[in-house]
């Protein structure tokens, strides 16, 4: 079962973070197709937040085709979000977990290494979009 978390100094809504987590988790493998989410109670309990906060969040992954309440069950995991199977953003995961810690014994801080990796994702995104052009 997923075990949410606020972060209050985040610059992001709470209702994002649960939709965010979830996604995520959904991505990963940590939650799967008919698993169970935790009741609104359960969140309000474990993060303190308001119970629309909660709402809110599960209303919009409903809205998304991600999960579905059940009238007196509760709300369950109906599909995983577009895009490759679980396993491959696990493996990416852990190789880019090897990648993070080859940069930082490399002497880059975290600020560095969020740097690089914009500027491959520009970089890699700009030569994808040439390559596309090129094509049609």
């Amino acid at each position: 079962m997923i075990a949410f978390r606020v972060d209050g100094r985040s610059g992001v809504p709470p209702y994002l973070q649960l939709v965010q987590q979830v996604r995520q988790a959904l991505r990963m493998g940590v939650l799967k197709v008919g698993d169970q989410l935790p009741t609104v109670r359960e969140v309000v309990a474990a993060v303190a937040v308001n119970p629309n906060t909660v709402l809110k969040a599960y209303r919009d992954l409903e809205r998304e085709g991600l999960i579905e309440a059940r009238a007196g069950q509760g709300t369950f995991v109906r599909q995983l979000p577009p895009g490759p199977p679980p396993g491959t953003h696990s493996r990416l995961g852990r190789s880019l977990a090897r990648w993070v810690g080859e940069a930082r014994a490399a002497g880059l801080d975290d600020e560095a290494i969020a740097s690089l990796l914009q500027v491959t994702l520009r970089a890699t995104g700009e030569a994808n979009s040439h390559s596309a052009e090129e094509i049609a």
